[in-house]
């Protein structure tokens, strides 16, 4: 792909005032690319290394359909136990995680566009596990050299759903941008969010999530047919009376920010499904049957069966969301790009393909985007 892409494009006005002018382009994915940390364990490795044995708590690590999760873990003490991490050492945790994480999925994605760090306009950065000030789109441009005029924005704290939040956000920008250059990553330290005691809350947190980062590059402009899908439209549809079934809380007597997860919240994410994709393709006027690719958040095993079975999926049609819960974990805002770069590595999609991308967390909320290849 010529690099002339990605650079402005002169704009050829209407002769005349009475001619309509043309809408701006679609955006256009153009590469996707993921990282994570280095370690990865399985339940019954992290069972043993953390000496857990209430059954409870074990059957909610054994039966969660996580194989293994990558997970930066706590220090030892002196003889060999895990020591439980103050706040600012995890966010400290955080700041190093994200940042590489980020950078690394960052030039995957770039070696799968075909640019260079000197190419990008825009920069959007999400992440939910911790608070940078300055932001994690200033650390990344510093660190990698990118040019300090890219725009940027940071999204923080929205959670899980918040990678379609600022996907609409990064393929806005781009659309009013022709040719220009702009990524969104996604770069989630879980190990900094994590706390240990010995309630049943925490063991589900504890269970579920593990460290990840993903980047995805945009541009808007002359279609090109290897280019990638275009982004379409978006919906989104907040949950209010389960507006705390997802949060993160002071914990006053750790000392710390603990993750909370109500046990209903599969079958209220699940109910509320249909409505908003619905709507989503109603806008196109297509019907879920016209839906060739499901990337749907790998938000857990009760939450992926409540949004299949609500929107009549099938198994196969949610085989990558699957996949990267048994192989990652819940890896919060950017675990439905690595399902769309599984989908990519398979090779099956066709042109003219329609895909749903779907998203939930805290609100409680469920954003899609429709996208078309």
């Amino acid at each position: 792909m010529s690099l002339d892409l990605y650079r402005p494009k002169a704009l050829d006005l209407p002769a005349s005032h009475a001619e309509a002018v043309r809408a701006p382009a679609p955006a256009r994915i153009t590469g996707v690319g993921t990282a994570v940390t280095a370690e990865s364990y399985s339940q019954q490795e992290l069972l043993d290394i953390f000496a857990i044995t209430d059954p409870k708590i074990r059957s909610v690590f054994l039966n969660s359909a996580i194989s293994r999760r990558h997970l930066t873990l706590p220090p030892q003490d002196s003889e060999g136990n895990r020591v439980s991490e103050p706040q600012g050492d995890l966010l400290a945790k955080h700041a190093r995680l994200a940042v590489d994480m980020g950078l690394r999925a960052l030039q995957s994605c770039l070696d799968d566009t075909g640019a260079s760090l000197r190419d990008i306009d825009y920069l959007c950065c999400v992440t939910t596990t911790g608070f940078l000030t300055p932001g994690l789109s200033a650390l990344i441009i510093r660190e990698a050299g990118i040019d300090p005029s890219c725009h940027r924005v940071d999204v923080v704290g929205m959670g899980c759903n918040a990678g379609l939040n600022a996907l609409n956000a990064t393929a806005s920008w781009a659309r009013s941008n022709p040719g220009r250059l702009a990524v969104m990553i996604c770069s989630e330290a879980c190990s900094a969010a994590y706390t240990f005691d010995s309630t049943m809350r925490t063991a589900v947190v504890n269970s579920l999530f593990g460290d990840g980062a993903a980047a995805i590059a945009l541009v808007a402009g002359d279609d090109e047919p290897a280019a990638g899908p275009r982004v379409l439209s978006f919906a989104s549809h907040i949950i209010t009376d389960a507006i705390g079934a997802m949060r993160y809380d002071w914990d006053s007597d750790q000392s710390r920010f603990s993750f909370y997860l109500d046990p209903h919240i599969p079958y209220v994410v699940g109910a509320h499904a249909e409505r908003v994709v619905d709507r989503l393709l109603s806008g196109a006027g297509l019907s879920r049957s016209a839906v060739k690719h499901w990337l749907v958040h790998s938000g857990g095993k009760k939450v992926i069966d409540a949004v299949r079975v609500n929107l009549g999926l099938t198994r196969h049609d949610v085989r990558h969301t699957t996949g990267v819960l048994s192989d990652y974990g819940n890896l919060s805002s950017g675990s439905f790009l690595f399902s769309y770069e599984r989908l990519l590595d398979e090779r099956v999609v066709e042109p003219g393909d329609y895909g749903v991308l779907m998203t939930m967390g805290p609100g409680s909320t469920i954003e899609t985007a429709l996208v078309q290849w």
